[in-house]
């Protein structure tokens, strides 16, 4: 039986957190001497238009030492005539959007085509976002410690996969004999449900969101561990598994980009042509 579960429904956003020193330039300080950059950390793109957001998924490093964060591309929809290469030149800052006084925390390295995202490529709705020297990256946001990536051994493996796959590669199921399920953090706080649909590393799951949660955070419920609750805080930890997408007209109506399937197109274009921004990437482990 498909049934919502819903651990908390808390009124609006937590306060970002902070650890901010006296500098603001990303070249006046040693890297990760600024404020903490997490996950489901809402962003801007511009300082003008603070209804205009976005959510960070996951924040980490990739395989050429670079500070990465990772949101969804269809973010981006006025600025497609970048889309679907890298841009090294500092184009588009991302702002905090609860802080944009601190200036950019990072700049859009690469996106997908936001009008592709849901027709030509809907397993790749992704961005990627270099993040300044000078903000420290978290683990652990308002609600969610990321432990890691989701990691399937026997897994079917992502479409955008190259063979053989990587482990984290590898999708969670959502067959009849399958119980995996997401928990997520966003506006309405921090909700979890199972996977019931699994379209090409597209997840669907009664785990809720709604507009301006784009790109935010969705890890797997590692099985015996504690659900967010009013007894923990709403807390809840977990390997990354994915990225807020979209709410659409189905049953569940909550979508998910799977963590596979960006880690496996990373590799794949990396594969293509070495030094793609996010390749390799990690969730960092700092606290």
């Amino acid at each position: 039986m498909r049934k919502r579960r819903v651990v908390g429904v808390l009124a609006g956003v937590l306060g970002v957190l902070l650890a901010m020193i006296g500098v603001t330039g990303a070249s006046a300080a040693q890297a990760g001497s600024g404020k903490r950059v997490f996950n489901a950390m809402q962003i801007v793109f511009s300082p003008n238009t603070p209804n205009a957001f976005c959510t960070i998924g996951a924040v980490g490093d990739d395989r050429y030492g670079r500070r990465i964060a990772i949101s969804a591309g269809h973010c981006l929809l006025p600025h497609k005539r970048y889309s679907d290469r890298d841009i090294p030149e500092d184009i588009q800052p991302v702002y905090d959007r609860s802080d944009t006084a601190f200036g950019p925390i990072g700049y859009v390295r690469y996106f997908k085509d936001p009008e592709g995202s849901t027709v030509g490529h809907p397993t790749k709705d992704y961005m990627i976002i270099e993040l300044v020297p000078t903000v420290t990256l978290s683990s652990q946001g308002p609600y969610l410690k990321e432990t890691g990536e989701v990691e399937v051994a026997d897994g079917k493996p992502s479409p955008n996969a190259l063979t053989p796959p990587l482990n984290d590669e590898r999708l969670l199921g959502a067959g009849l004999l399958d119980d995996n399920e997401l928990v997520v953090s966003g506006q309405l706080g921090v909700f979890y449900g199972r996977i019931t649909n699994n379209s090409g590393g597209v997840y669907q799951s009664w785990a809720a969101h709604k507009a301006g949660d784009s790109g935010g955070p969705a890890i797997w419920h590692v099985p015996g561990s504690a659900y967010p609750s009013a007894q923990n805080g709403f807390q809840a930890a977990g390997p990354w598994a994915g990225i807020t997408k979209a709410v659409v007209a189905g049953v569940p109506p909550f979508v998910y980009t799977s963590s596979a399937n960006i880690l496996a197109d990373l590799r794949a274009r990396d594969t293509a042509q070495p030094g793609v921004y996010g390749a390799g990437f990690h969730v960092t482990d700092n606290p």
